[in-house]
């Protein structure tokens, strides 16, 4: 009999933890949460589905108990754990130390009810010291905690569950509404107006160019008859003119061009000047202090440009254990979900001897202990740190054992561990300040420089900073002509304020933090949800919002401003930390969000009552056309934006490009797409062959032609794009009529008797047999290729043109097939894969949690992609079979000829590339009788 049995999250974190154990303990992994509210009305029990909240899954007229069930991913593993339990004479529950954790274990209580004892074990990192230490002092479930996270959980329920169903009545099915996710929504949104309302405000500089000594060095303009020159901080936002304070301060001067080449050409004529004042002061500049959850994905964003939710997994895995060869498996850094900045004293003592001995006494003058920022920093006990600081863990000698991005996160980490107990960096500042008289008023000009004079912690810091040397300059020493200082050249400068910046996912996470908005365990899932429902958009680096985004946040804010309200949000997250400390109880607070008692505002379900009948379909009003006076607006659509007139109709709507985004959005531009439109209405000519008109138009992913009309009975014509670099001006008759050619039937494959076709797409040219595609080659021509040349094409191996997936974790072999299953990130979100079938893990499902087994599970049932179960064939029965195909193939494009118009429309109208649809990848449906829907392609 085993005499304990350990359960800890997932399998990694077991192996690294049984090497610590001896043979009288077995660990083993729950996978994750073993138990969850419904995610879809199927596991909704069958004795609650008539209750008035069954949909919510949480008794909202009995204390709000929720009703768990256990996954059906998860019922398998609950077998086995009971049937582990029943060889253990002990239960050691050893799942993560925060309140995502602390549920873990009390769910494993629950579902598996043990009636043996059952110890609670805690830890921050994965090391040997750390878990004899948990092992020596256990302890119970906290009942605080793990009512937190329930209260959390249902919390979010109750929100979710009850706004999203209005979003789906007012705006467009399927779209959510979150705790968190609306207020970063509302914030990404907020800064976007602020940009579209920004009016520049121009001003100019004097700069000047200086020699001495054989150094260059630069002075600027700083004052002129006691007043400074405005720069942007001065200027107003959406008037662009100088701010009311300012104005009436008097102390500031704005500078306009004229000025500025007056100024220029007095300061030139004017010499020399004199060097007024020389000042030179030391600074101290403190390192920052230890990774903690937040800043950890800040600085891995904006250095690494790594997303939050990648930086998460790669820290899961250097938190759960890396195999360091031989067998030697362990944490290499503590617990990745964290808001406290504290350092262990065994983590203080390792860094101030590895300081000292490495980098010199200099480098270290004792522990810096740092304060914790976070109101109730409770989500673990230790900031993000490697677990040893010594020789044998520096990121040179881990390096062959670990991936790129592993590698390259725990080097962030270390040298700011490192760093943060290195002494402070001493810089030398000097600034030399020249006058000169101009017409009986003084002119200054000002040089800076600085120059690092101790490097401190600086030596291993991730950003260096940049010495600006200045030259050895005495009061009284003159600026011109044949003097010691030379003056080289002096010009005027011309400025412009800038908007406030996008957000960035780094600098969108600093700013819910600075509100107090969400936890560590909630910022990257965010981020990413935000992205995944079309709420924003990434532009390089940028988050913008989508249009969909700014309507769903326009009706939050006017119908349910409370609950997008930063304060308001920061208040329950402060509530919600009472009640992990036992100081507020849990129902009432829930009672008072959802009924409502004053502190919570009306309460959610009376606002919703109140305000569901007062709201309007969401539109962006853009102003009014000037001709006619009718109203311009961007309207959602059920699919995508599109830019209404007056009431709508045919002639006054126009798709909005996904290539314009919401800031660019103006009146002038909506008018130019309905002209746009209004251009292309009349067709461009009829097909040779069918007699149908044919259209040119822009749609939402970009232009395209169109034959024949959208009648009831032919709802989907057949289109095709444009290839990239041909405007929609220059379309000719001719060239509608090719590109409307495609796909092009070029004959079937001897080997499988598919149809092999020739057709443009997202990345070009190319031909298709199957589900197997290659790209033409660039002497190949899309409506001259030949069968010959496509058979050579398609026996070529594949080549990826850019890589479509991230590989996250290896997480063993298959069971039966011995093929290694991968987790990985790919185009349409998470998935796992054996190499043949990929199976996407399920949007309840976190992807950090996904075991071995789960995958094995998700990838068995999955859809299955139809295999060929013909017999191979000889080549003298390829060649047969190739004569009957070719002769069956022309039968068929005999009958076809013979179809009338309304057949043939019917039948051509599925080949739209990505320019029509945007859930399609790198190829063109092909040409069926039927009307068939679009799945999301596969990674």
């Amino acid at each position: 009999m085993t005499k304990s049995l350990v359960i800890v999250e997932s399998p990694a974190k077991a192996q690294t933890i049984s090497r610590f154990l001896g043979k009288d303990y077995k660990v083993v992994a729950s996978y994750g949460h073993v138990r969850d509210l419904p995610s879809s009305a199927d596991e909704i029990p069958a004795k609650y589905k008539s209750e008035s909240w069954s949909t919510l899954a949480v008794d909202v007229d009995n204390g709000f108990n929720p009703i768990y069930v256990i996954p059906k991913v998860s019922k398998k593993r609950i077998t086995e754990l009971k049937k582990e339990l029943k060889e253990a004479d002990e239960l050691i529950l050893a799942t993560d130390e925060d309140r995502e954790g602390e549920s873990i274990s009390w769910h494993l209580l629950e579902t598996l009810k043990p009636t043996i004892p059952v110890k609670r074990i805690a830890f921050h990192e994965i090391t040997k010291e750390a878990i004899e230490a948990a092992l020596a002092s256990p302890r119970n479930v906290n009942q605080d905690l793990v009512r937190a996270q329930e209260c959390r959980r249902v919390l979010d329920r109750l929100y979710g569950y009850s706004l999203s169903p209005l979003l789906w009545k007012k705006v467009r099915p399927k779209l959510s509404a979150g705790r968190v996710q609306s207020v970063a929504v509302r914030l990404v949104v907020e800064r976007e107006e602020e940009r579209k309302a920004f009016q520049v405000a121009k001003y100019w500089s004097i700069e000047a160019a200086l020699r001495s000594n054989e150094i260059d060095f630069p002075a600027s303009l700083i004052s002129f008859d006691g007043k400074r020159p405005a720069d942007g901080k001065d200027f107003d936002d959406k008037t662009g003119a100088l701010k009311t304070d300012v104005i009436e301060k008097n102390n500031v001067f704005h500078i306009l061009e004229e000025d500025a080449q007056r100024l220029a050409h007095d300061l030139h004529e004017n010499l020399p000047w004199l060097a007024a004042g020389v000042e030179q002061k030391k600074i101290r500049q403190r390192p920052a202090p230890p990774f903690i959850t937040s800043t950890l994905q800040q600085a891995a964003s904006s250095i690494l440009n790594m997303p939050p939710r990648i930086t998460m997994q790669i820290a899961q895995r250097l938190y759960e254990g890396i195999d360091l060869g031989s067998g030697d498996r362990e944490g290499l850094i503590t617990y990745m979900r964290t808001d406290s900045f504290t350092l262990s004293e065994k983590a203080l003592k390792e860094c101030g001897s590895f300081i000292s001995q490495n980098y010199g006494a200099d480098y270290h003058f004792g522990p810096r202990r740092y304060v914790t920022k976070a109101k109730n920093a409770q989500e673990a006990h230790e900031a993000i740190r490697p677990t040893h600081i010594s020789l044998t863990r520096t990121p040179e000698v881990l390096k062959p054992y670990l991936e790129k991005e592993e590698w390259a996160l725990y080097r962030l980490i270390w040298n700011r561990t490192l760093a943060s107990q290195m002494s402070d960096a001493e810089l030398l500042k000097t600034a030399i300040d020249f006058k000169a008289s101009l017409n009986g008023k003084t002119a200054v000009l000002r040089s800076n420089g600085s120059v690092v004079s101790f490097d401190g912690y600086l030596k291993i810091a991730d950003v260096q900073q940049k010495d600006t040397e200045l030259p050895p300059i005495q009061e009284g020493q003159r600026v011109g002509r044949g003097e010691e200082i030379s003056l080289v050249k002096i010009e005027h400068k011309e400025h412009q304020t800038q908007p406030p910046s996008r957000y960035t996912e780094a600098s969108l996470i600093q700013r819910l933090e600075e509100e107090g908005i969400g936890r560590p365990s909630t910022y990257a899932p965010t981020i990413t949800t935000i992205q995944q429902r079309g709420y924003v958009q990434r532009i390089g680096k940028a988050l913008a919002p989508t249009f969909l985004a700014v309507a769903v946040n326009s009706m939050l804010r006017k119908h349910f401003t409370e609950y997008v309200d930063l304060s308001f949000t920061a208040r329950m997250e402060d509530a919600l930390d009472d009640i992990s400390n036992g100081r507020q109880d849990s129902t009432d607070f829930l009672s008072a969000f959802y009924r409502g008692n004053g502190k919570f505002g009306h309460g959610l379900i009376p606002q919703i009552e109140t305000e569901f009948p007062k709201i309007e379909y969401p539109t962006i009003p853009l102003g009014c056309d000037p001709e006619s006076g009718d109203p311009v607006m961007v309207r959602i659509g059920k699919t995508s934006p599109y830019i209404q007139k007056g009431n709508g109709g045919n002639d006054n709507t126009a798709p909005v490009p996904n290539t314009i985004n919401f800031e660019e959005m103006t009146l002038e531009k909506a008018l130019a797409l309905l002209e746009h439109k209004a251009k292309f209405n009349e067709a461009i000519g009829k097909h040779p062959d069918t007699g149908e008109n044919i259209y040119a138009q822009i749609g939402p992913y970009g232009p395209y032609v169109q034959l024949g009309e959208v009648t009831e009975d032919n709802k989907k014509p057949k289109r095709a794009s444009l290839p990239k670099g041909l405007p929609l001006e220059d379309i000719t008759l001719e060239t509608a009529v090719r590109l409307l050619s495609l796909p092009r039937e070029l004959g079937v494959h001897p080997d499988n008797g598919e149809m092999i076709t020739a057709s443009i797409g997202r990345f070009g040219p190319y031909v298709k047999c199957g589900n197997d595609f290659r790209s033409l080659g660039k002497d190949d021509d899309v409506y001259t290729v030949e069968l010959a040349r496509a058979l050579e094409l398609l026996a070529q191996p594949k080549r990826s043109r850019r890589q479509t997936k991230t590989v996250l974790k290896k997480l063993g072999e298959h069971p039966e097939s011995k093929k290694p299953i991968e987790l990985c990130d790919g185009r349409y979100g998470p998935f796992v894969s054996d190499g043949e079938v990929n199976a996407s893990i399920p949007k309840t499902t976190d992807p950090e949690s996904v075991t071995l087994e789960q995958a094995v599970e998700l990838i068995e049932n999955a859809p299955k992609k139809k295999r060929s179960t013909r017999k191979k064939t000889t080549a003298k029965s390829a060649a047969k079979k190739t004569t009957t195909k070719k002769k069956s193939a022309a039968k068929k494009t005999t009958a076809k000829k013979s179809t009338t118009k309304k057949s043939t429309r019917k039948k051509a109208s599925s080949t739209e590339e990505s320019a029509l649809d945007e859930t399609e990848a790198t190829e063109a449906k092909t040409t069926t009788k039927k009307t068939v829907k679009r799945k999301t392609p596969k990674q």
